[in-house]
C-alpha cells in the first residue's frame, strides 16, 4: 500500500501527515524508504475511479452537498486528464498516489477536496486500487492467453499431418503426431486461462467502505461502490479488507505455475533445435560475440529462467504474509513491486511464446529420421493381442524381439518371419504391417490420442475455448 497506520497519516503534509503526532523531521532515507508513489502511481486510474465513486457515496448520506459532490468528481476528472496527457507532476510530499491525487485535487478545487477523505483510509484506498487493476489486468491476461491459445492450435491444425518421435525419460518412446506434441503444451494453458478465470471473481469484491480497520462511520452504501466501481461484490469483514492479498499471492502462484508451463515447452523446443527437428525464427534467436556459426536459442532460454524468479516471487511473497497480524501493515506495500512485475513478465513471456510458436519451421525430414522401427516394438506386441494373446505375454516376446534384433545388430524390422516365429510361433506374414508409423499413430484414435482425428477434436476444442476468452 502507501500508507503507515492510518491513525498517524494525513491527505498532506508529509511522511506522517499534517495532523500533529509527529514534531520531528523524518530521516531523508526514511522518506525514500517509505515512499511508493514510484511504483504505485501505475493505478492513478483507478485510485480516481474510487474517489470519484466515493464521493458520489457521501454525498448519497448527507456528509457533502450534491454541488460538493460535483466539484468533486470534476476536479476529479481534471486530475485524470492531467494523467492521461503526462502532465502530471509529482511534488515533494507525495508519498503514494493516494496522497499525489488528493494534493491535486485540492490544488483545483480547494479545500472542498479535504471532504473527500471523510471516513476513507489509504488502507481501504489502497485495497480498493489494488484489487480494480489486477482484476483489469488478468482479464487483459486472458486475451493474451486466447491470442496464444488461437496462433497454437491454428499452426497445430497446419501441420497435422508431420509425425515425429514421442520421448519418456527422454528416450524415443512411440511415434505421434507433431501437431499431437504441440497441443500437449497448449493443454496445460488451456487450465491455466481455466484458473485464471476462477480467480477474478474473488478478487472482484469491493473493500472500499471498510476505513482503516473497524468499517466506515458514517453509513456509506458499500454495495453502490461495489455497483459503480463494477465489483462483484463486497467483502464481508472491514478488518479482513484492508490485509487481504490473497488475491496477489493467487496472481504470483498462478503466474508461477503458468510460466512453469510455458518453461517446458521452451525446453522441449530447445531440444528439438538442438536435434535440427525445429528451426527457431532469427527473430527469437542471437549469435555469439565469438563463434561466428552460433545460433542460440536465447528467447526460449529466458522463457525457461523466468519460471524460476516467477516461483521465487510467490514463495517470497506468502511468507511476508504469513506472519502479520490483523489488520493492515506496511510490510504490505511490497505486493505491487511484485504484482506489477509479475504481471509485466506474463504479458511479455506469453507475447514471446506465441511468436516463437508461429515462427517456428518443424523440418519434417529430421523429425522422421528421429523415428525408429523398435519405437514400433508396443505394436508389435498388440499385434499379438489382437490375435487373442494376453498383454503381459506379448509384450515379454516382443521384448525378446527386441533383444534379438540387438544381438544380430539389425533393425527390428529387418527381422524375418522365420525370425519372428522362432520366438513365437503365432506371428504371420500380416506381421510386416506392423512396420508403418502413420498405421501405427492412426491406431491411437480414443479421445485425447495421437491419430488425426483425434488431435484435430483437440485442436477445434482449444479453438473454440479461445473464442470465450477474447
Amino acid at each position: 500500500m502507501s500508507s503507515t497506520n492510518e491513525e498517524v497519516t494525513g491527505a498532506r503534509g508529509g511522511l506522517f501527515g499534517a495532523g500533529g503526532r509527529f514534531k520531528g523531521g523524518t530521516d531523508p532515507i526514511m522518506e525514500k524508504f517509505n515512499e511508493s508513489i514510484s511504483f504505485d502511481k501505475r493505478m492513478w486510474s483507478q485510485d480516481i475511479r474510487g474517489s470519484v465513486a466515493y464521493a458520489k457515496a457521501i454525498g448519497k448520506v448527507g456528509i457533502i452537498t450534491d454541488d460538493e459532490v460535483k466539484l468533486l468528481v470534476d476536479g476529479l476528472g481534471k486530475v485524470a486528464e492531467e494523467w492521461k496527457e503526462g502532465k502530471f507532476i509529482i511534488k515533494k510530499g507525495d508519498e503514494d498516489i493516494h496522497t499525489a491525487n488528493e494534493r491535486r485535487l485540492t490544488e483545483i478545487i480547494g479545500p472542498t477536496g479535504g471532504k473527500l477523505h471523510t471516513g476513507r483510509s489509504r488502507n481501504d484506498q489502497v485495497a480498493t486500487d489494488a484489487r480494480l487493476w489486477t482484476v483489469e489486468a488478468e482479464r487483459d491476461v486472458l486475451k493474451d492467453m486466447a491470442l496464444l491459445l488461437t496462433a497454437a492450435a491454428n499452426y497445430s491444425k497446419e501441420h497435422i499431418d508431420i509425425l515425429m518421435a514421442g520421448y519418456t525419460h527422454l528416450q524415443p518412446a512411440q511415434p505421434i503426431r507433431f501437431s499431437h506434441w504441440l497441443m500437449s503444451h497448449i493443454t496445460p494453458l488451456v487450465r491455466d486461462a481455466q484458473r485464471l478465470q476462477e480467480m477474478i471473481p474473488r478478487a472482484n469484491q469491493c473493500p472500499l467502505g471498510s476505513g482503516a480497520l473497524a468499517g466506515n462511520a458514517f453509513g456509506v452504501d458499500r454495495e453502490f461502490l461495489a455497483e459503480e466501481l463494477g465489483f462483484e461484490g463486497v467483502t464481508p469483514n472491514s478488518l479482513d479488507s484492508v490485509c487481504d492479498r490473497d488475491f496477489v499471492v493467487e496472481f504470483l502462484m498462478w503466474h508461477a505455475l503458468m510460466l512453469t508451463h510455458i518453461s517446458q515447452f521452451a525446453e522441449d523446443v530447445i531440444i528439438n533445435n538442438l536435434l535440427k527437428c525445429i528451426d527457431i525464427d532469427d527473430a527469437y534467436a542471437t549469435g555469439s560475440s565469438l563463434m561466428p556459426q552460433k545460433k542460440n536459442p536465447d528467447a526460449l532460454e529466458i522463457l525457461r529462467g523466468k519460471a524460476g524468479i516467477a516461483l521465487g516471487k510467490a514463495v517470497g511473497f506468502t511468507a511476508t504474509l504469513k506472519g502479520l497480524p490483523r489488520a493492515y501493515n506496511k510490510d504490505l506495500q511490497e505486493d505491487k513491486i511484485l504484482l506489477f512485475g509479475a504481471m509485466d513478465s506474463v504479458k511479455d513471456c506469453l507475447a514471446i511464446a506465441t511468436g516463437v510458436i508461429v515462427t517456428m519451421k518443424p523440418n519434417p525430414e529430421m523429425l522422421m529420421k528421429a523415428l525408429s522401427p523398435e519405437m514400433l516394438a508396443t505394436d508389435l506386441a498388440d499385434y499379438l493381442v489382437r490375435k487373442g494373446v494376453p498383454f503381459r505375454e506379448t509384450h515379454h516376446i516382443s521384448g525378446a524381439c527386441v533383444r534379438l534384433s540387438e544381438e544380430k545388430k539389425v533393425s527390428i524390422d529387418t527381422l524375418s518371419l522365420e525370425e519372428l516365429q522362432a520366438i513365437d510361433s503365432r506371428f504371420e506374414a500380416d506381421v510386416a504391417k506392423v512396420w508403418d508409423y502413420e498405421v501405427s499413430v492412426e491406431r491411437k484414435n480414443s479421445i485425447g490420442g495421437t491419430a488425426k482425428a483425434s488431435v484435430l477434436k483437440q485442436i477445434e476444442d482449444v479453438l473454440a475455448y479461445a473464442k470465450t476468452l477474447g
